[in-house]
């Protein structure tokens, strides 16, 4: 007689634990659905013990490997998910528009940190031939311990002058901000006064809020940390004090300056569009400036300074060329002559090392914005002002443009990589200038 066929096993029939784990793997609005089934089911989902193990490895699956969700919150929900889902679009480079605090640079990146997200402006090094870059502490995204969304700014990040380096001190000298989203690509920063209400209603301290109001120690001491700064020692009586002073103070006060920003999305290169991205290279002058390289609708290719002053600064592209198209090795003559005849602008370390010239790949031709910017005086003809440049490729995936009107290359390197920065230096107070 032949045997049964075994009856295949139901979802039910598995344990909580492997049960747990396939459901892991689902999006929330997967599970949500799949909640809805049975009250068995629902139970399962529900963000409550003994479930939150599921919640803790969806969230582990897709951040684990960035922050440290224990840090975040002691039992990650569907709530946390969502608030990481939402923040975790400002991991990268901003950029700030319109007006700002004049000499605030206006590159902003974004990072994960263990229990937080903290933003920093980023700046070229102020030493001459050098691809250093500098991070000023900017802003810091956290929660509460009821998971609510905190931002602080740093207090001297709004100030032209170096920030002090005992500060912040106390609770009132960070600046509590709201962060809003305009679309995906657009968010503004605003500071919170909310939080000044109550000082307008009553003079004692429980009217005033303070302790409810102020963030949490440990929230605190993270910021600190971010900001590198310790807390300004004395009791609790003097601490709280200080804070009621403070408040009472600048209750009146705006301290921070609204200020926008949008995303630079595409900011690597990538094998389809080798040059976009930010990049950055020595000028003639030895001084570092940021570039932005963007392709447009029409298959142009566009490279703009980042940080450039002036009017036209946001519009006019410092090269521009709707012809994409490569030559490729082996090249003309005319375009080795071309190339042999400009010398490379390069770091103070490359010219001690004497690092040859790269390796060109590919060229490309490009035209500058000298005439789109500023036109040919009237009666010059077209000779005296030549626009016409070139971008060459280097087998390394970095690149060096130049024009005919000069005999200079510049090279370009990355910013960053694998969403990390290059060439950082510290940046102490008595060499910070913001």
């Amino acid at each position: 007689m032949a045997p049964e066929l075994d009856t295949p096993m139901s979802f039910s029939d598995f344990p909580d634990d492997v049960q747990l784990n396939i459901l892991s793997f689902l999006s929330p609005a997967e599970i949500s659905a799949f909640a809805c089934t049975c009250r068995r089911f629902a139970v399962l989902c529900s963000p409550s013990i003994p479930s939150a193990d599921l919640w803790t490895t969806i969230c582990n699956r897709r951040w684990g490997c960035n922050t440290q969700l224990r840090r975040w919150s002691a039992a990650p929900s569907p709530r946390l998910y969502k608030t990481l889902d939402r923040w975790e679009h400002l991991i990268g480079f901003w950029r700030r528009i319109g007006n700002g605090v004049s000499g605030t640079p206006p590159l902003v990146f974004f990072e994960w940190r263990p229990s937080c997200i903290t933003g920093s402006r980023v700046s070229p090094s102020p030493f001459a031939g050098s691809y250093a870059v500098r991070k000023f502490p900017f802003l810091w995204i956290g929660l509460s311990s009821s998971c609510e969304t905190v931002s602080y700014l740093h207090p001297g990040c709004q100030s032209e002058s170096p920030p002090d380096s005992q500060s912040p001190q106390s609770d009132a000298d960070v600046i509590p901000v709201t962060i809003s989203f305009l679309g995906c690509n657009h968010f503004v920063v605003e500071e919170n006064r909310s939080i000044f209400a109550d000082c307008r209603m009553d003079d004692s301290e429980e009217m005033l809020g303070l302790e409810a109001r102020s963030p949490p120690d440990q929230v605190m001491s993270e910021i600190y940390q971010y900001f590198a700064n310790k807390r300004s020692p004395g009791g609790e009586k003097s601490s709280r004090r200080q804070r009621k002073k403070k408040w009472r103070g600048r209750h009146g006060m705006q301290r921070w300056r609204t200020e926008h920003f949008v995303k630079i999305a595409d900011y690597c290169p990538t094998p389809a569009r080798p040059l976009q991205g930010l990049w950055k290279g020595i000028c003639e002058d030895m001084s570092l400036e940021f570039y932005l390289i963007t392709h447009d609708d029409v298959g142009g290719i566009a490279c703009r300074r980042i940080g450039d002053a002036g009017p036209f600064s946001d519009y006019s592209p410092l090269f521009w060329t709707v012809n994409s198209t490569f030559l490729e090795s082996p090249f003309p003559i005319n375009e080795q002559v071309i190339y042999s005849m400009r010398e490379h602008v390069r770091s103070v370390v490359s010219e001690h090392r004497n690092v040859e010239r790269e390796i060109v790949s590919r060229i490309l031709c490009i035209n500058s914005s000298y005439d789109l910017v500023l036109p040919n005086p009237a009666g010059s003809s077209g000779d005296s002002i030549n626009v016409e440049g070139r971008v060459w490729e280097y087998e390394d995936g970095t690149f060096g443009f130049g024009f005919l009107r000069n005999n200079f290359i510049v090279d370009l390197k990355r910013i960053a990589l694998d969403g990390c920065l290059l060439d950082t230096v510290e940046c102490s107070h008595e060499n910070c200038v913001l």
